[in-house]
Parts: C-alpha cells; sequence; structure tokens
C-alpha cells in the first residue's frame, strides 16, 4: 500500500470521520476528539505553518508529551512536506541545541512555560530557531519575544487561510511521496553526539503493518500514550500503527496519574520497557509486604503455583485437572484482581523492548495471566525486527523474524539484518551510514547472538559488551554484563546495576537500590534513614542487597555458559544514576563507560580488596544549579557457587 501518514488520516477521516482517534485527559475527564475533527486541525496547523514559512523539506522540532494537538502537529508538518523532529522533554537545553543545530530548526512547537524557557535558552547559541509554538499558555502571558506565539492562535490564522484556500491542504498532501521522509530522530547518544536517524513514510508505514498483521492488530484496539514521542517505540506504537490501524490512542492527563489512567483506559495493546515492568512489579510487592498475614499467605501461595505452572498455560500446553482447578481459583483470588491493579484485565498483547528483560520478570507476568512478549529492533529498523508469536514467549528469546526481516551473523557474532524499515541514512554523516550499512542493504545491529533451533533469535549483548573474564578459575569465561545486570534488577529492592569483569579475574557491581522499596523495606522494621544516601549504606541493607547477589550467584552457576559472570564483591552508590548527570541516556540505559571513568576510584577500590573508599561526585539539580553529594561507600563480597555440571 504506496500511501503516507497524512494520506492515511485522511482516509480515516473520510470513511469513519465519527469514530474516536484519540483521547485525552484534561481536569480529570477523558475528552474525545474523532478523526474528522483531528483531520480539521491538522488542516488548520498545516495552513499556519505555510503562513509561518515553513517549507517542504525543512525540519520542525517538538518537545511535548503526548497531546493529540502534538499528533496533530507533527501530521500537519508532515502534510506540508516537512519533517518533524521529536526531542525529549526532560532533556537539558544544552542537549537540545545539538539537533537543533545539525538539522537547521527554524521551527518547534512545545508544551509549555518549561519548554519555551528552554528553546529560549537555546535560541542564544542557535540564533535561526526563529519560530516558538506553544500549547499550553500558562505562566506565559507576560512573555514577548520575537517569533514566540501560542498554538491556538497559529491554528486561527490557519483557519482564515484554509477557508480563503480550501484547495490548498488537499493539494500538499497530495504532492507527498512514500519515499519521502517522513521523520529524523535522535538516538540517545550513548557515545558521543546523537545521530540523527532518517525515515521515510515508507520504512515506518511498512514495519508499523508488519507488526500489525503479527499480532492481528484492528481498529477496536485501545493503547495509552505515555512513553516519550521522541523515542522510536512510542512513536511506532502511539503513531505509525495508529495511522495504520484506526485504534484509539489515550493521553494520559501527566506522567503523575499514568497508573491510575491505566486502570480506567483497559489498553487492549500495551508497550513499555522493561523499566516500567519493573516499577510496577516493584510497587504490587510493596503493597503486598504491607498486607495482613492471611493475605501474604494466600498471594505467595498462588504465586509460587502461578511461577511452577503459569506460563506452560499461556504457552497452551495442558496443565492437568488438579492444576488448572487451583490455577482458576488462584485466577479468582488472585492474578485476576492483580490484572486490574496493574491495570491489564484487558490487554491482548503486551510487549517489551528497548533493552534485554530479566528472565524472572518476563515470568512473572506471563505467569498471572498477561501476554507479554519480547520484540528486538531499533530507531535505525523502525523497530519491527523480531516478534515472538502467541505460544512461543520465551524468557531467553526476542522472537522470529517478521514479515520482510533476513538475518544473517558476521563472524563475530554480530546481528545483521536486512529489511525494507531500515534508515534512509544518518543526517549529515555518510562516514557513520557507511559504517552501519552495507552496499548489499546489511545494517549492522552491534548486538551479537543466534538463532535457536526453532529459529528464534537469541541476543546475548552488545558486541562491544561481551568480555572475557582473564585470570583465576574462571580464566575465558565468558562475561556478558547486560545479562548479570538484569538478573539482579529482577528484585523490587534494586533499581539499576552497572557490573564489569571484562579482561579482569572477577565480577563487580556497582547498584542502585530502589528508594521507594527499600524505604519501604526499612520503616516495616523501624530503620530510621536520613535520605537516599543514608538509606543505601545502612548494613541492613547491604545485608539484604548481598542475599539478592547470591541468589542470582546460584541461578548463574546452572547456567554452563555464564557460571564464571558470578559476582564476586558489589557496592551501593551514594546516589541514583541520572541522565541529567550523563549517566545514563534519555532512554535509561546505562553508558558503562562514562560511568567506570567517573566513578575510578570505586571500580579501583573494588578490584582492590578495599572494604570502603570515599567519593565526592557533582550533582546537576533540576532548576539547573549544581552540587556535590559525598559518602564513605562499604564494599561488600559476595558468596560464588561452584558451576552446576548438567546431567550426562
Amino acid at each position: 500500500m504506496q500511501t503516507t501518514f497524512p494520506q492515511l488520516l485522511l482516509k480515516h477521516a473520510s470513511t469513519r470521520g465519527a469514530a474516536p482517534a484519540m483521547r485525552e485527559k484534561e481536569y480529570g475527564i477523558w475528552q474525545t476528539h474523532s478523526w474528522a475533527d483531528l483531520a480539521t486541525l491538522v488542516e488548520q496547523i498545516a495552513c499556519g505553518l505555510h503562513q509561518a514559512g515553513l517549507q517542504r523539506g525543512e525540519h520542525m522540532v517538538l518537545v511535548a508529551a503526548n497531546r493529540p494537538r502534538l499528533y496533530a502537529t507533527m501530521l500537519a508538518a508532515q502534510s506540508l512536506g516537512a519533517i518533524p523532529v521529536p526531542l525529549y522533554q526532560d532533556a537539558a537545553a544544552t542537549e537540545c541545541a545539538f539537533p537543533i543545530t545539525n538539522a537547521e530548526v527554524r521551527f518547534c512547537m512545545v508544551e509549555d512555560q518549561e519548554q519555551v524557557d528552554k528553546m529560549l535558552e537555546v535560541r542564544e547559541t542557535c540564533p535561526q530557531l526563529n519560530h516558538i509554538f506553544y500549547d499550553d499558555p500558562r505562566g506565559l502571558r507576560n512573555y514577548v519575544e520575537d517569533g514566540l506565539a501560542s498554538l491556538d492562535e497559529l491554528v486561527a490564522a490557519g483557519k482564515v487561510f484554509a477557508q480563503q484556500h480550501p484547495a490548498f491542504f488537499k493539494a500538499e498532501v497530495d504532492k507527498a511521496r512514500p519515499g519521502d521522509v517522513a521523520a529524523m530522530f535522535f538516538t540517545s547518544g550513548t557515545t558521543g553526539n546523537p545521530k540523527g536517524v532518517v525515515h521515510t513514510h515508507n520504512t515506518l508505514i511498512d514495519r508499523a503493518q508488519a507488526g500489525a498483521e503479527f499480532d492481528k492488530l484492528t481498529g477496536s484496539e485501545e493503547v495509552l500514550a505515555y512513553l516519550p514521542p521522541a523515542w522510536i517505540g512510542q512513536n511506532i506504537f502511539s503513531y505509525a500503527q495508529w495511522l495504520v490501524c484506526g485504534y484509539v490512542v489515550n493521553c494520559p492527563e501527566s506522567a503523575a496519574t499514568v497508573t491510575i489512567d491505566l486502570k480506567e483506559v483497559g489498553p487492549t495493546y500495551y508497550f513499555a520497557p522493561p523499566r516500567v515492568f519493573e516499577g510496577l512489579l516493584t510497587s504490587v510487592m510493596i503493597r503486598m509486604e504491607d498486607a495482613g498475614a492471611i493475605k501474604r499467605k494466600l498471594f505467595h501461595y498462588f504465586m509460587d503455583l502461578a511461577r511452577r505452572v503459569g506460563p506452560t498455560r499461556m504457552d497452551g500446553k495442558p496443565l492437568g485437572m488438579m492444576n488448572t482447578v487451583l490455577y482458576a481459583l488462584g485466577d479468582l483470588l488472585v492474578y485476576g484482581p492483580l490484572r486490574n491493579n496493574l491495570g491489564m484485565s484487558r490487554v491482548r498483547v503486551a510487549y517489551t523492548a528497548g533493552e534485554a528483560i530479566g528472565p524472572d520478570l518476563f515470568s512473572f507476568y506471563r505467569s498471572i495471566g498477561v501476554n507479554l512478549k519480547q520484540l528486538y529492533g531499533s530507531t535505525e529498523t523502525a523497530v519491527f525486527v523480531c516478534l515472538q508469536p502467541d505460544h512461543e514467549a520465551k524468557a531467553d528469546t526476542v522472537g522470529v523474524p517478521c514479515r520482510g526481516v533476513e538475518i544473517k551473523l558476521a563472524e563475530n557474532g554480530e546481528i545483521l539484518v536486512r529489511s525494507p524499515g531500515l534508515l534512509k541514512e544518518y543526517y549529515k554523516n555518510p562516514a557513520a551510514t557507511a559504517e552501519v550499512l552495507t552496499a548489499d542493504g546489511w545494517y549492522h545491529t552491534s548486538d551479537a547472538g543466534f538463532l535457536d533451533k526453532s529459529g528464534h533469535l537469541k541476543i546475548i549483548d552488545r558486541v562491544k559488551d561481551v568480555g572475557r573474564i582473564k585470570g583465576g578459575a574462571n580464566d575465558g569465561a565468558m562475561f556478558a554484563p547486560k545479562y548479570v545486570e538484569n538478573k539482579l534488577k529482577f528484585f523490587p529492592h534494586i533499581k539499576e546495576v552497572v557490573a564489569y569483569g571484562d579482561q579482569r579475574e572477577r565480577v563487580c557491581v556497582m547498584l542502585n537500590i530502589d528508594f521507594d522499596a527499600v524505604g519501604n523495606w526499612a520503616e516495616r522494621r523501624n530503620l530510621p534513614y536520613a535520605g537516599y544516601t543514608d538509606l543505601a549504606q545502612k548494613p541492613e541493607v547491604y545485608q539484604l542487597i548481598k542475599e539478592c547477589v547470591e541468589k542470582v550467584n546460584a541461578d548463574l552457576a546452572a547456567d554452563e555458559l555464564l557460571a564464571g559472570s558470578q559476582i564476586s564483591r558489589f557496592l551501593v552508590l551514594h546516589k541514583e544514576l541520572d541522565a541529567d548527570d550523563g549517566e545514563l541516556t534519555r532512554t535509561n540505559k546505562v553508558r558503562r563507560g562514562f560511568i567506570a571513568d567517573k566513578y575510578q576510584p570505586l571500580v579501583d577500590a573494588l578490584y582492590t580488596g578495599k572494604t570502603e573508599q570515599f567519593i565526592e561526585t557533582v550533582v546537576k539539580f533540576e532548576d539547573g544549579r549544581t552540587g556535590s553529594v559525598s559518602a564513605t561507600l562499604k564494599i561488600s563480597d559476595a558468596k560464588t557457587f561452584a558451576p552446576v555440571k548438567a546431567a550426562a
């Protein structure tokens, strides 16, 4: 189907104009926007942008949460042949400067006063940014800046122009071709400046269709759009597939109300990175610890049953009469209420992606009846490379190649992909493009993995991160840091982990506790603390974390390939890893190399046998000020286990 996003919008508006396209929660009430309403709004914004001077082929930055008017502005820009470039709302002004300069951006649409202030700051180094439109006028009444105007003013001007030139909008939409550039997404910049990933209408729409066909998505799905629009995963699920399938996208009132809104909407198609699933599980476990003794006992009994038979049930295999009856009882008393509490009562398909999910976390959701599956893809592949079929979801694989995808392995184990969804190029970066795209169309993923006997792809880690233990009893053993980190992050008390071990005799980790979960745990034990730093260094907390580490070591000992990756020593960091401090990317991926350099004294202390180490760290506050956090961190040894030999 040769088409573009604005053409898909107009098709829905003409064939089912009264059907709901989007809902937005405002002041606690859900407001519905039909396809016809949305098409009218897109036309008015497009006409307003045309009058303001937006040109075909020009880039337009958008910095806002998921809102109908954000989506309408993206469609309006595409209708004129311009290219929307969504940026992260929580990015600092300095982080926005590179994309705006790189893409020579003159126009931007932002959500509110915070983002206006950010763009005005950016304009000091990017003087070409001469048009700033904002959606929410609160706090902006007394702002007098050249080129600053409300989206309402733009819509009003566009409405007048559309009435005077009724054929203009449709004529502009018809000029577009599927091979035209549709959007640009900047990578997280783990190893340097972010790169602009250029995608056409064809690449994004083709992958959206492939995913929809795979999971039989229809216009009756309900989706909650709550992740940053700058992340291509959110953009595919709530924009590209929304326009391909015609389902309803629901926008939460704010980040603080997402959990409530999730329960109210009851999505049928749900997508979240592992971090969100971890957070939901942690909140459940905290509440269960506060429950009465009988309720706790009932919960743990049925959860043990779910762990034993739930995944088997989800895979469509028989359970036997007794287990079937017990699981049905568990569903009535525990699993059903738990799914409802999580907002997943109506979920038909749930996906996680972005990074590997811990196998225990994955199995937990499937065991309680949530059809959670993994997919594999990236910004450069328009997300959909591999998907897990229903009844074939494995914790240690990411599924089978979906329609149009070819996979082969390089000699070093790197996964190469050929697909209709591959990026056109990295913007203004032919050298980087040539590094990842071969002349015959293969994309270098930088991930190491292999296809198992059933054709499912298994990811080990990033090629550059997969290492070897050097020296000692485990000399030559494989070390996969992400695998170790994810096993630890399954525990509700652990939020983030950074593992080291390549070319070293042993594996050591630095980690963050989950402040809410451990804080709740401490309060129930009458353990006083004066904040994160104090709580993190309590001996009782170290003992709690040590038990988690040793459970992971026992599991690793049973893995023939990774038994040498058991953790010998660990410490709990004095501050939470933060994207504002450069320790995480904006998609919350650990910047392992940056952290190793920043915390070199701690890494050295782990490997030289010290029992404690003083550290002082500069931190950045939300208002832009800087300060410092210092502490003497304890370093603890952990028990390791002899590898478990497989039975003959």
